[in-house]
């Protein structure tokens, strides 16, 4: 097999998730340098994993899409064609952070005189009213509105 000790550039593309046996997972998009090519190509997309405990642990707690990090490691051939080469990161270096931090878990939102709780493990959502009182179980994210303005209806507008 030939490997390859590489540092790649590039932007976290969604949330590090824990893989197997204590490694994490994550994929690093490599922008393409535009001056150096004549045609129109895409950006890069580099499946990076580590097993070193202080790289997983800073991937799974401190690590956000949108994130610049320098990866250091071995470089993977892929397994077969047509699939991605793997990263093996030794080495990890945070660039730059992203602007907007993602939400993780629970999360408490404002609509108006309503709070809603987020959870990642659900797609139901509970709205209750500013002031403590039960107004529902919407669906979905999307059926917030709708269930807000029925409770309003039902209730003449007093939340």
């Amino acid at each position: 097999m030939d490997t390859r000790h590489c540092v790649i550039d590039g932007w976290v593309d969604a949330i590090p998730s824990l893989g197997p046996r204590d490694t994490a997972v994550f994929d690093l998009i490599v922008p393409t340098d535009l001056d150096a090519v004549e045609e129109d190509i895409h950006d890069t997309v580099v499946t990076c994993t580590s097993g070193d405990p202080r790289i997983v642990h800073e991937l799974l707690t401190g690590i956000q899409p949108g994130d610049l990090l320098r990866a250091t490691g071995t470089l993977v051939p892929p397994p077969a064609p047509g699939e991605r080469a793997l990263l093996v990161v030794n080495g990890l270096e945070v660039l730059d952070t992203s602007p907007i931090p993602v939400l993780r878990d629970t999360v408490l939102d404002r609509y108006g005189d309503y709070v809603v709780i987020f959870d990642t493990d659900h797609d139901q959502v509970p709205v209750f009213t500013a002031l403590g009182q039960w107004v529902g179980l919407a669906d979905n994210p999307d059926a917030i509105t709708t269930l807000i303005d029925i409770h309003e209806r039902v209730n003449g507008g007093d939340a």
